[in-house]
């Protein structure tokens, strides 16, 4: 087994466990080791597989705290955002981008750790909830960011942990689709890849069971602190990358 390998098969596990516990990070998580590895259309792909995987294991195990209504404005306006995304990927400066967005993911979640209690807000409804969905679909279809605003909202929301979940997951799940038929339509996902990917999917279920045990076994102010620290963490990839 190559050195190589194993720094895949750790990348897949602690994506699959960043997952598993807090219902997204994988992407951030699992692309700092296969970008050092992969070539970035491999790393991609494999990416948006074990993302796609892992959050469907967990929305299965979160399926009683679904609310359809709840969910729908985030999911139309992610529809509607992937496509401004994507074309301005190729008129905007996407490293700046990024250094913008990493920065704000460490100032958020730097102050929130320091507030404690957290804010809720109840202003803007439904409209407001899918405004968000554009700006997530926006930034996924921009530069693979979908989660970490929604993740954001439905912390403001005030709702329990499984009921965040469930609106974030799925969110995050229909743009990664998006994402991965866009790459395979473009030719990007190749036959190696796809078999590389099985023999990665074991580690990368063993960390989204083992992220998902130690899930139900903290608090709503615990799970609260592992995504802040996670977008913290997320920010900083993002900034150092």
């Amino acid at each position: 087994m190559s050195i190589d390998f194993v720094l895949l098969l750790l990348g897949s596990f602690a994506g699959g466990f960043a997952s598993g516990l807090s219902g997204f990070a994988f992407a951030l998580i699992a692309s700092a080791t296969f970008l050092h590895v992969l070539p970035p259309t491999d790393s991609t792909t494999l990416v948006l597989l074990g993302s796609i995987v892992a959050q469907f294991f967990t929305i299965w195990r979160l399926r009683h705290a679904m609310d359809a209504r709840r969910l729908a404005p985030f999911l139309i306006g992610g529809i509607v955002g992937v496509p401004f995304g994507t074309w301005a990927l190729q008129h905007v400066s996407v490293g700046r981008f990024r250094d913008a967005i990493g920065s704000f993911l460490i100032a958020y979640s730097s102050y929130s750790l320091w507030r404690g209690v957290p804010r809720v807000l109840a202003w803007g409804g439904r409209a407001a909830d899918g405004a968000v969905g554009v700006a997530g679909g926006f930034l996924g279809g921009l530069a693979g960011l979908s989660g970490s605003l929604p993740t954001i909202w439905c912390g403001f929301r005030g709702w329990p942990r499984d009921e965040q979940r469930a609106v974030y997951q799925p969110f995050v799940v229909l743009v990664q689709l998006l994402g991965f038929a866009a790459l395979a339509l473009a030719g990007g996902v190749t036959v190696a890849t796809l078999w590389l990917f099985l023999q990665l999917l074991p580690a990368m279920l063993l960390g989204v069971w083992t992220g998902m045990t130690l899930y139900q076994r903290i608090d709503e102010q615990g799970f609260r602190r592992v995504v802040l620290l996670l977008l913290m963490a997320s920010g900083l990839m993002l900034v150092l990358w």
